[in-house]
C-alpha cells in the first residue's frame, strides 16, 4: 500500500507513521510537510533509514506542489494531519489557520478527487463541537466552534463532507479528544507544564483551572485512525476519545506529583478568550470498528513525563 500522509513531522502524524511501519509490512509512506515551527524532521529520523519513507517539503495549500506529489505518487490513500492547531496562536493570528486548515484541505481534496484516490482520511478535533456542560458529543452533534482554530477545522470538515455528498469522493473524518505523548511540541499544556516544572519554572494555569478535557494517549489515537482507514465507511465521522476526563487543575497537580515538584509552581493566569469549559466524546460508533482505549492514563502520563525528562536535547532548542 502506498500512503501519502500530510503534516507527519508534527506530533500525531509522526507517531502515526511510526505506528504504521511497525504494524504493517510492505507499505510505503510519503510525508508532505510544510515544516512550520511545530514540524520537526527529527521526529522521524529513526524511520528514514529503516523503512520505505519519503519526505517532501511543501505546503498543502500550494496547488502546484500538491498536484506534483499526487500525480507521481501513485497513492492508494491519503491522510491529512497537516494543520495549524494551537488555539492561543489562532487568537492572535487567525489567517494562517484559515489558509492551512481550510484552503489546504480544499486543495488536497480537489486534487485527490481528480486523481482517483481510493480513500481520504481527514484528521480533525473534538473542538469543532464546542463546549458541553453534561453528557457527550456524538457524531451527529451540532458544530459550535468557539475559536478561530476550531472554526478552521470545522470548515475543513464541512468541505470533506461536501466532497463526499457532491462527488462521491471516499472521504472519512476522525475527531479526537486531547492527545498526549512523546514528540508533542512544548507549547501544548502537558509538555509545557512538564518542561517548565523540570526547570522549576511556573506552570501557567488558565482561569480557575476547572476546565475539563478528555485525555487520549497518542498511541491509542493512532490505532483508532488505522481502524478507520482500513474499515471505516466513506462519508462517515468517527469520534475518538480516551475516556479519561480531568479538570486542568487535576492534570497539573498530577504532573507535579510525578515530578516531585511543589504545587507552589502553579500560577493562575487570566483565562483565554472563548475558552471551552468541557469536552466529552461518545465513542460508541468507533467501538463498532473494534476500537477501545488501551492505555492507562496515569501510567502513560508518567511515561510521557519520563520521555521529556530523558529528551532535553529534543525540546530545549524548541523552547528557546
Amino acid at each position: 500500500m502506498k500512503i501519502l500522509v500530510t503534516g507527519c513531522c508534527g506530533f500525531i502524524g509522526s507517531n502515526f507513521v511510526r505506528y504504521m511501519f511497525h504494524k504493517y509490512d510492505g507499505i510505503s509512506i510519503t510525508n508532505l510537510d510544510k515544516l512550520t515551527y511545530a514540524g520537526n524532521t527529527e521526529n522521524l529520523r529513526d524511520v528514514e533509514a529503516e523503512f520505505d519513507y519519503t519526505f517532501v517539503h511543501g505546503d498543502i495549500a500550494d496547488e502546484v506542489i500538491v498536484e506534483q506529489v499526487i500525480s507521481w505518487g501513485g497513492f492508494d490513500v491519503v491522510l491529512n494531519f497537516a494543520a495549524e492547531s494551537h488555539v492561543d496562536r489562532s487568537i492572535t493570528g487567525p489567517r494562517e489557520f484559515i489558509e492551512t486548515d481550510v484552503l489546504g484541505t480544499f486543495t488536497l481534496l480537489d486534487t485527490c478527487r481528480r486523481y482517483g484516490i481510493k480513500r481520504f482520511v481527514q484528521i480533525s478535533t473534538d473542538e469543532v463541537y464546542g463546549s458541553i456542560e453534561s453528557g457527550s458529543f456524538n457524531e451527529e452533534s451540532q458544530l459550535k466552534p468557539n475559536s478561530p482554530y476550531s472554526s478552521s477545522k470545522a470548515g475543513a470538515d464541512l468541505l470533506v463532507r461536501s466532497y463526499f455528498q457532491t462527488y462521491g469522493f471516499p472521504a472519512i473524518i476522525t475527531r479526537s479528544s486531547n492527545n498526549y505523548g512523546p514528540y508533542q511540541y512544548p507549547e501544548k499544556v502537558i509538555p509545557l507544564f512538564i518542561t517548565n516544572a523540570l526547570d522549576d519554572l511556573k506552570v501557567p494555569l488558565y482561569g480557575d483551572g476547572m476546565n475539563v478535557r478528555d485525555w487520549l494517549f497518542v498511541g491509542d489515537n493512532c490505532r483508532a485512525i488505522d481502524l478507520v482507514l482500513m474499515n471505516g465507511v466513506p462519508g462517515e465521522i468517527y469520534n475518538i476519545g480516551g475516556g479519561r476526563e480531568l479538570t486542568n487543575i487535576e492534570l497539573t497537580t498530577t504532573i507535579l506529583s510525578i515530578l516531585g515538584k511543589p504545587e507552589s509552581l502553579i500560577e493562575y493566569v487570566e483565562d483565554r478568550p472563548g475558552h471551552d469549559r468541557r469536552y466529552s466524546l461518545d465513542i460508541s460508533k468507533t467501538r463498532t470498528l473494534g476500537f477501545e482505549p488501551q492505555s492507562d492514563f496515569y501510567s502513560m502520563l508518567a511515561e510521557t513525563v519520563r520521555w521529556y525528562a530523558d529528551n532535553r536535547a529534543w525540546w530545549e532548542p524548541l523552547k528557546k
